[in-house]
């Protein structure tokens, strides 16, 4: 992390995207590094943490072909105009506080992989 806030040392802050493990936070920095360095991290970096439940990684699919259905399906003739389109974009979806709804539950993967639980018991 010592060398992310080196490399990126004029960004305001960094996020940080990162699974719910109990070490993955700014209190980890405390016990590995002297507390004035320690606490100089701790407000350079912003943590985000996956969803407990539902596949992080799935969510972020979902989202990228949200952008490229509404967003990306026509012709961007130059790079500033894409980025003012996605910025767009995005302030949209956070204005109307966009989500993904996770339908897969326990019992509907049961029945997806029966098969191959038979598969595995025989």
């Amino acid at each position: 992390m010592k060398k992310v806030a080196q490399h990126y040392r004029d960004a305001e802050y960094i996020r940080v995207v990162q699974d719910n493990l109990n070490t993955h936070s700014a209190s980890s920095f405390y016990e590995a590094l002297p507390p004035e360095l320690a606490f100089e991290l701790a407000k350079k970096f912003e943590f985000h943490f996956t969803p407990k439940k539902g596949s992080w990684l799935n969510m972020a699919e979902i989202e990228f072909s949200a952008l490229s259905r509404q967003c990306l399906n026509r012709r961007i003739g130059d790079i500033k105009t894409l980025a003012k389109e996605a910025g767009a974009w995005e302030q949209d979806r956070n204005r109307i506080k966009a989500t993904v709804r996770w339908q897969f539950t326990k019992n509907k993967a049961r029945e997806k992989f029966y098969r191959h639980y038979l598969r595995i018991q025989n």
